[in-house]
């Protein structure tokens, strides 16, 4: 018996245009499909004209559902993987099925497709030769705040989802702990008929995104001005005299006079360090 083939599809993040010949061949040729939302794989199939098996495999099923899977694959069946848009374990289910079936030998081929994490990135205008993709903030407590401030620093550009009910939490303590001149952008229904990519700055954009929104939305932040390491050792040196019990105002004059480096930028750290 020939062993089955895991392939993990690509699918539009909104415009069913965008289905791809291959996706299309591929989604007529399997035995099975696996979908994270088997409601909407049924609407994308019946635009394909395309009757096929449809198995749910979700965050909440995903380890039983991925074990059927490999099964599957081994009763020579091949097999179709697809999200509810874009490419499957990118922010969706489907990374246990993909290493459970090659742990198991079976092969696995990718039809590529659709992103909504480089759509965004490409209409941002932002450096996209190295970027970092964070998928969805933590909700809340140690962990979301450790999140925000590493994004801070980030030398690369970032790439984030923002649920429609978090839009302005989300964009709020980015910019409380950023700083509201970074650049952002956010891009809502990439794709669709009702399409919005808007640009501006953090503290713009707290107030153009206020309450809940409706859509699909994907962020992307400017990357982190670099710093000079002559500003890094005064703004260092500037702690120091506080912690001696110097006040902000005279250690960054002190620290201004000794180094070259701006009074108003060693004050302006020290103050959004406090």
């Amino acid at each position: 018996m020939a062993e089955g083939r895991l392939y993990v599809c690509a699918t539009p993040i909104g415009n069913l245009a965008d289905i791809s010949d291959r996706l299309r061949q591929t989604l007529s040729a399997v035995d099975v499909v696996y979908a994270e939302d088997t409601r909407r794989v049924a609407k994308l199939l019946a635009r394909l004209e395309i009757v096929a098996e449809v198995r749910s495999l979700f965050e909440g099923n995903e380890r039983m559902r991925s074990a059927e899977l490999v099964r599957a694959l081994a009763e020579g069946r091949d097999v179709a993987l697809v999200s509810d848009a874009g490419t499957p374990t990118v922010s969706d289910p489907g990374a246990m099925a993909v290493a459970m079936a090659r742990e198991a030998g079976h092969p696995v081929t990718v039809i590529p497709g659709p992103s909504a994490v480089t759509t965004a990135l490409a209409v941002s205008g932002f450096p996209a030769d190295r970027f970092v993709f964070e998928g969805f903030l933590p909700r809340q407590g140690k962990e979301r705040a450790e999140h925000v401030e590493a994004l801070a620093v980030e030398p690369r550009t970032v790439v984030l989802f923002v649920s429609p009910r978090r839009v302005q939490a989300d964009l709020t303590a980015l910019r409380d702990a950023i700083g509201g001149e970074r650049r952002v952008v956010v891009a809502r229904e990439l794709t669709k008929l009702h399409e919005e990519v808007w640009a501006g700055t953090l503290d713009e954009a707290v107030r153009r995104w206020r309450g809940e929104t409706k859509g699909e939305l994907t962020v992307v932040l400017a990357p982190a001005p670099s710093v000079d390491p002559a500003v890094s050792e005064a703004i260092a040196e500037a702690r120091d005299l506080m912690d001696s019990g110097v006040s902000v105002s005279e250690a960054a004059r002190r620290v201004a006079e000794s180094s070259g480096v701006s009074r108003r930028v060693v004050y302006q750290a020290l103050i959004e360090g406090r």
